[in-house]
């Protein structure tokens, strides 16, 4: 578990997508947070929507940037607790090709860690969809900092070993 300074890092392009009803781009706090720290990590944030909390909305976004062949992966915050309004997962599984479940219990062990049994309301989660990786993570903005450095910081770097997300991409769409 550790990066390989041999290696070249490749920055991938990374899409975010915020799941409100009551956001705005002046108080999306926590999708500030993941968009520095996207750039921070060397990536280029290539495309940035709030979207409001409605499965058909949220699909058609997410569809228009896995047709995007320039977008890599998608992050959305928000979305993903038990209410009745909180549809982001509902929303991946219209648009998956597979599932990625490890990334959802990797992040309730990391955040068991700091809120205890509370982390059972988070459906966090992750698909790839015809090539592009899609992540949800809750929109609380240490559910945010858990998910990023926690995992996505390790997965979507190429140069962390022993494997990782952004060495597969090449092979996704293999039949």
């Amino acid at each position: 578990m550790a990066v390989d300074p041999s290696v070249t890092f490749t920055p991938i392009n990374i899409a975010l997508l915020s799941a409100s009803d009551t956001r705005t781009a002046d108080d999306d706090t926590s999708g500030n947070i993941l968009a520095a720290r996207i750039e921070s990590a060397g990536h280029a944030l290539v495309a940035r929507k709030i979207v409001r909390e409605d499965v058909e909305m949220l699909v058609r976004q997410l569809q228009a940037w896995i047709d995007d062949p320039h977008i890599d992966a998608v992050v959305c915050t928000g979305g993903t607790g038990l209410t009745g309004r909180d549809l982001t997962p509902e929303a991946l599984n219209q648009v998956k090709t597979k599932d990625i479940p490890g990334f959802g219990e990797l992040f309730r062990w990391l955040s068991y860690k700091k809120i205890g049994t509370s982390t059972i309301q988070s459906r966090a989660y992750a698909v790839l969809a015809e090539g592009t990786y899609i992540f949800a993570l809750p929109g609380s903005n240490g559910a945010v900092k858990d998910g990023w450095d926690g995992i996505l910081a390790e997965q979507l770097d190429n140069r962390h070993k022993p494997c990782n997300f952004v060495e597969l991409m090449p092979r996704l769409r293999e039949k």
